[in-house]
């Protein structure tokens, strides 16, 4: 492949207008306060921030996050201790979870390599082989939606998804296919981001998802997404597994699970145009993953969804999987800071019951590695 001009992005010098306001729960007087070179203006239990220095801010682990002044108190509990998603006393999950037995299963894991976190989480679930079976052919879909290195953490990890691979070969997958179609020139895409590099040392499939041909129409039974071309591998796979990775987004407040099946469609732009909250969820009545895998280990949690640098980054160590891609996606906006009700397509999804939201609800198997 022929080297191409330079595409990093120069960062924005209105980034901060557009990252303006993060509202969040917190119990304060109503009286302005001065942090970190942050405005903060308080008024009853909400608390917006006003960012005023563009370089004060250089996230790279959760204590370094919350000592930036966006946290206050317990402003972001879920960034910082990850609330329910790790809860303080949780003890450590043993014997294996059934996805069948009723109740979501979520399993959280934190504190250990992506590949050693995996192993983890699907020793609860019973194995890669409760979901991959002997001559099956699976689909592997990470996010590579960005012509950026694995350190920007803008695409799924490398890492990651080459374990998973090991593991659906290890179950007896006949085949093993990967593809996205993504917003960047899609060669420096699977290049840059370590997945094709993952394909040839795994032998599995790495397909071009900007080749039209390989797309059929298909119904869906969505109220507003009627319709869509969907890439052949997701129709005529026998499993498909969603392995993204939880970053901010500017259109949707966050990406994980739902909104990665955007990069299963040919024509992402009918989302925006239509309604893309609504869209997303309704992709979900179509085809659901049989297994969610998310990458949080390095959470982007400003200027996504391609970021600037590894300054928009929080290390987080933590990775989590699970068959409810609402209830998943539902922790990743806890560990953003969200609650899940604010994120437009969880909120919809769980409306339309295609998941759970409330994480009351959901067999949440916490680990701790380290």
């Amino acid at each position: 492949m022929k080297a191409g001009r330079n595409l990093e992005p120069k960062p924005e010098p209105q980034f901060f207008k557009s990252w303006h306001l993060l509202a969040i729960n917190c119990q304060m007087p109503a009286v302005p306060l001065t942090c970190l070179h942050a405005r903060v203006v308080c008024r009853m239990s909400k608390v917006r921030f006003v960012i005023e220095n563009k370089h004060s801010l250089f996230m790279k682990t959760r204590r370094e996050f919350l000592k930036t002044g966006l946290a206050i108190g317990t402003g972001l509990p879920f960034i910082g201790n990850l609330g329910e998603v790790f809860a303080a006393d949780a003890p450590s999950a043993s014997g294996s979870a059934d996805p069948a037995a009723g109740r979501s299963v979520l399993v959280a894991v934190r504190d250990g390599g992506r590949a050693a976190m995996l192993d983890k989480a699907m020793s609860v679930l019973g194995g890669m082989r409760t979901f991959v079976k002997k001559g099956q052919t699976v689909l592997v879909k990470p996010n590579i939606g960005w012509d950026t290195p694995p350190e920007r953490c803008a695409d799924t990890h490398p890492e990651l998804v080459k374990r998973v691979i090991e593991m659906c070969f290890a179950a007896g997958a006949k085949s093993v296919s990967m593809f996205d179609n993504p917003c960047d020139q899609w060669q420096r895409c699977y290049t840059h981001s370590g997945i094709e590099k993952v394909a040839q040392e795994t032998g599995a499939s790495l397909i071009d998802g900007k080749d039209q041909t390989l797309y059929r129409q298909v119904e869906i039974p969505g109220r507003k997404l009627k319709h869509a071309k969907v890439h052949s591998l997701v129709l005529d796979s026998d499993v498909f597994i969603d392995v993204p990775v939880l970053k901010h987004h500017s259109s949707t407040m966050m990406t994980a699970c739902m909104k990665n099946l955007m990069g299963i469609i040919w024509d992402r732009g009918f989302y925006h145009r239509t309604d893309l909250n609504q869209c997303i969820a309704d992709m979900l009545t179509f085809k659901k993953p049989a297994l969610n895998i998310l990458d949080a280990y390095a959470p982007m949690v400003r200027n996504g969804p391609r970021g600037v640098s590894v300054n928009d980054l929080v290390l987080m160590r933590t990775l989590l999987v699970s068959t409810d891609v609402v209830a998943i996606d539902a922790a990743g906006a806890k560990m953003l800071g969200h609650q899940p009700s604010d994120i437009g397509h969880v909120a919809i999804a769980a409306e339309m019951k295609l998941g759970t939201m409330d994480l009351k609800q959901v067999d949440i198997r916490r680990l701790k590695l380290a």
